[in-house]
Parts: structure tokens; C-alpha cells; sequence
């Protein structure tokens, strides 16, 4: 550090570190639980704004703005600090959360989750990026955890915070809640995080910024779409899939002439980087093809409320919490990760495995202990993959490193969610279709096209029970007769979900025998100085160290 108290890396040192991480947690706790608190109001905020065909882009606004926007964020933050892009993305996502309070229509609202996503870019890549500037390799994988056991709760807690605040004052405030973290934040950053000005002049790589983008944008959106609003194979799809393609040929193309790239291309080159974006991907399509469809066999084939699938769901996260906690001490004591990988990733097996074994008989019990045995291995996976990436790269890469390790694994989760979707519809109808009675086909045709999720709210029940209200006392029998095959025809279609899941876990505990491993740095890795003195990525693949 210079006189002028400005730094040239973004480490951060003494009892200032302490300050950094309980930012860093809070940041985390309010952002994570800002998407589950949402989730639980969208039901009042649909009855109010109304638009429920816009539903869907409420989340996918931000999930798309956040996205494109993260390595973008992790790049930049690599050569002019962490400091001014957590406060812009703070700040953007306060204002995000105050338009999103004031809405007074679904468009509206669309728009402010974008200004919100945009800001959580940051919020998504910075923490993790932060701990590292605090903590060696060799520590970081016990704060790993203690990130993950705060994910873990803002899950579980969100859910009933977001249901209380809706109930007991008003939706808005479910966005409102928001601005004093926000607050807080923002001033243990000025406090905590250093100044940063680059050891020599930088040229940002705009033009790969806006390829990025442009690139992105058409392929999320057809992820989004793709066999909800429109057929995949559909003449819009189709442009929307290769347009993104192309746009992202000529944007790989262009990084490799760039000065300074956005995306380093010998990143992929390195094994360990390669081996973990890999895992990332299978690991987020066994999540969303298990995790994401857990509620919906909760409540529609357990009969359980949401607010009982919370609870149920609620032992899920506490085990995550565990298996990131337990992997971390482990990483820290040992300095290795490679059993541990092979563990996690037999224990995401076991649990993928049970998922496949439930019916329409099994009991809550036995779904709650599936899940947890699912979280530990997940949970102990994850920590673990980013740790081993931080560690193989040079310190002042390690925000471009997290930033596309983590923009690859959030585009496995986009891609799985309309993928599992459109799986599951097919597989509903298909069933239905042999289990409905006779004297009940001229009912299925109502059914037709109907998401089976949307099945699960008490107002679809009402109106299907409506119809058969014109039959007199004979209307409630053939109602729960309807009720008996669609239920039926739901955990059919959930189970081949986790089929579908299990071969994305066996594919990724493969994956963990080709996960090179070296041995965890401790204060060195802050001092080492890559020997041609530019950002590549450290050789050390070919010494893999068992």
C-alpha cells in the first residue's frame, strides 16, 4: 500500500479482514434470501398486479440480467478492485428493490428485477472473491462453509420471512426489507474493502463485454421459452438458439486477438479449471432436477401445503450446510480435495439414488431423508470445486477464475430448468392419459398443455372442482377420481426426473476421477509471481499429487 492508502491487489489484511467477511455474509444472507422470500409472495403479488402469463419473467428477468453480467463484473474487479463494483451492484440492487416496491404492474415489476439483477451480478461474484482476498487456499476451504451454512439458512429462513411479511404487512415489503441491508452493506465495504489502481495501464475489453452480452441474452431467452411459451424445435427458438451461437463464435473469436480479454482463453487449458466447470454443470443439472421438483412432489403427491414443504425441504439445507462445513475443516487440515471429491460425489449418487426408489406410498420421513443425504453431498461438492480452481490460478486472476467458474455452473441451472420442465409435462400427459378413467376423458382435453405444477394451487382445484358441481352428488366422487390420476400421473413424472437426475450424478461422480489435484497453498499463494510475469495460469496440472 502506498501513502495515498491505495493498494495494488486487492488483499485484504489484519483486523480489517474481520470486517470484509461480515459483509461479505451479510451481502450474502440478504441476496440469497431476497429470491426465496420473493418466490413465497409471488402468489399474493399475482393476485394483485394480475398478469400470471408473466409470471416466469419475474424470475428469468433476473436471472438473465445477473448472468450476463457476472464475468463481466469478476474481470473488472481483477484490475480496479472489488471496492466500486460491490457498491455500484449494492447500489443498483437497492434501487432495483425500491422500483420493485412501488410496481403497480406486472411489466413494472419485470423491469425493476432486471435493475435488481444487474446489481446481484455483482453480489453473486464478489463474495467468493472477497474470501479469497482474505483467506490463503489452505483457509478458505472452512470459509467456504460457513458461505455455504449462510446460503443454506437464508433458504430456509426465507420462505417463512417472506410468508410473514406478505401476510402480516404487505408484499412490497418483501423488496422494502431489503434497502437497510443494502445500507449496512455498503458501508462495511467503504470501511473494509481497499482502494485498488492497476500496476500498469489495462485496456477493458468492451467490445467482448457487449458480444457477451448480445450473445446471452437470445439463448437465455430460448432457454426460458423452450417448451413452455414455444415449441423447442419452433422457427423462433431455433433464430434465438443460433443467432446466440453465432454471436458467441465471433465473441471466442475475438478473445483470442484481444489484448486483454474478458475471458482468458488458456483458463480452459488448465485441467483442474476445465474438470470443474464440468462438474459445476452436472452438479447443477442434478440440483434442478431433483431439488427444484422436490416441492412439487411435497405437495402434490404428500399433500402437503407449501408452507409444510418448507419445513420438509427445511432438513435439505441444514445437511448442505453440514456437508459444506465438514468439507471445508477437512480441505483446511488435510491442504488435498481430491477423496473428498470422490466421497461428495458418491454421496450425490447415494442420494439421487433414493430420490428414484419414492412412489406415491412413500411417507414424509423417508422423502426428509433422502434429501439430506442428497444435501450432504452437494453440499460438500460445491465449496470444494471453487476452492480448487482459486488455488491453480494466480492470485490476481481470481476474480476472472470465480466469476466464469460460476457463470458456467448458473448457465447448467438455466439450461436444466426448461429442459426437467418440458420432461416432466410430456411425462405427466403421457401417464394421464392411461390412468384417467373413461368416463373422465372429456376432462383431459381441459387438461391439455396445463403445467403440472400449476395443478398444485388451491385456486386450479376450485375451478376443476367447479365443473363438477353440475353433476349433483355423483360430481364429488368423479372430482377425486380426476384428483386420484393426476396425482398418479405426477409422481410418474417426477420419478423419471430423477432418473434423469441420477445419470447427471453418476456422470458427475465420473467426472471426479479426472479432477487433477495440488496441494492447497498457504501465504505463498499471495506472494507467488507467475515466472513471465503475465496472468497465466499456473503449470502445475501435469504434477498431480494423490
Amino acid at each position: 500500500m502506498n501513502k495515498t492508502g491505495v493498494q495494488t491487489t486487492n488483499q485484504i489484511t489484519g483486523q480489517r479482514k474481520w470486517w470484509a467477511l461480515a459483509t461479505v455474509l451479510l451481502t450474502m444472507f440478504f441476496s440469497s434470501m431476497d429470491q426465496t422470500v420473493v418466490s413465497t409472495a409471488m402468489p399474493t403479488i399475482i393476485g394483485d398486479l394480475h398478469g400470471f402469463d408473466l409470471y416466469a419473467w419475474v424470475f428469468s428477468a433476473y436471472m438473465m440480467a445477473s448472468s450476463v453480467t457476472v464475468p463481466i463484473y469478476g474481470k473488472l474487479s481483477d484490475v480496479f478492485g472489488r471496492k466500486p463494483f460491490y457498491i455500484f451492484g449494492l447500489v443498483m440492487f437497492g434501487i432495483g428493490s425500491a422500483i420493485s416496491g412501488q410496481a403497480d404492474s406486472m411489466t413494472a415489476l419485470i423491469w425493476a428485477r432486471g435493475f435488481q439483477g444487474i446489481g446481484a451480478g455483482a453480489m453473486m461474484s464478489m463474495p467468493r472473491a472477497t474470501i479469497g482476498d482474505i483467506f490463503d487456499p489452505k483457509e478458505r476451504g472452512k470459509w467456504m462453509g460457513v458461505m455455504g451454512a449462510v446460503f443454506g439458512l437464508s433458504s430456509i429462513l426465507g420462505p417463512t420471512i417472506g410468508g410473514w411479511i406478505t401476510d402480516s404487512i404487505s408484499w412490497r415489503w418483501v423488496f422494502y426489507i431489503n434497502l437497510p441491508f443494502a445500507v449496512l452493506a455498503i458501508i462495511g465495504v467503504m470501511i473494509a474493502l481497499p482502494k485498488v489502481r492497476a500496476e500498469h495501464r489495462v485496456k477493458v475489453d468492451w467490445l467482448g463485454s457487449f458480444l457477451l452480452v448480445v450473445g446471452l441474452v437470445p439463448l437465455l431467452l430460448g432457454f426460458t421459452w423452450a417448451g413452455n411459451k414455444y415449441a423447442w424445435g419452433s422457427p423462433i427458438e431455433l433464430t434465438l438458439f443460433i443467432g446466440g451461437l453465432v454471436v458467441l463464435a465471433v465473441f471466442m473469436f475475438w478473445e483470442r486477438k484481444a489484448a486483454d480479454p474478458l475471458l482468458t482463453p488458456v483458463l480452459f487449458k488448465n485441467r483442474i479449471f476445465s474438470t470443474s466447470l464440468v462438474l459445476g454443470v452436472l452438479v447443477a443439472m442434478t440440483m434442478f432436477g431433483s431439488i427444484m421438483f422436490l416441492p412439487v412432489y411435497v405437495q402434490g403427491v404428500l399433500g402437503l401445503n407449501a408452507q409444510g414443504s418448507g419445513w420438509v425441504m427445511a432438513p435439505m439445507m441444514l445437511s448442505f450446510i453440514a456437508g459444506s462445513i465438514v468439507a471445508g475443516q477437512l480441505m483446511s487440515r488435510t491442504g488435498r480435495y481430491k477423496v473428498l471429491a470422490w466421497i461428495s460425489g458418491a454421496v450425490i449418487v447415494a442420494g439421487a439414488f433414493l430420490l428414484t426408489r419414492m412412489t406415491i406410498h412413500t411417507t414424509w420421513p423417508d422423502v426428509i431423508l433422502n434429501m439430506v443425504v442428497l444435501g450432504l453431498g452437494i453440499g460438500a461438492l460445491m465449496p470444494m470445486m471453487n476452492v480448487a480452481v482459486q488455488n491453480a490460478f494466480p492470485y490476481k486472476m481470481m476474480g476472472t477464475v470465480n466469476s466464469t467458474q460460476q457463470f458456467v455452473s448458473s448457465l447448467g441451472g438455466v439450461i436444466a430448468s426448461p429442459i426437467f420442465g418440458s420432461i416432466l409435462a410430456k411425462a405427466f400427459a403421457n401417464k394421464l392419459s392411461h390412468t384417467i378413467p373413461s368416463s373422465l376423458k372429456q376432462f383431459q382435453s381441459k387438461l391439455k398443455g396445463i403445467n403440472p405444477q400449476s395443478l398444485l394451487t388451491t385456486q386450479a382445484q376450485h375451478k376443476i372442482a367447479s365443473e363438477f358441481d353440475k353433476f349433483g352428488a355423483a360430481g364429488h366422487q368423479m372430482y377425486l377420481q380426476l384428483m386420484d390420476s393426476v396425482k398418479t400421473s405426477l409422481t410418474f413424472g417426477i420419478h423419471r426426473l430423477f432418473e434423469f437426475s441420477l445419470i447427471f450424478a453418476i456422470l458427475c461422480f465420473v467426472g471426479t476421477f479426472f479432477l487433477p489435484e495440488t496441494k492447497l497453498q498457504g501465504e505463498e499463494y499471495y506472494k507467488a509471481k507467475d515466472s513471465e510475469g503475465d496472468a497465466k495460469p499456473k503449470d502445475r496440472d501435469a504434477v498431480t499429487q494423490n
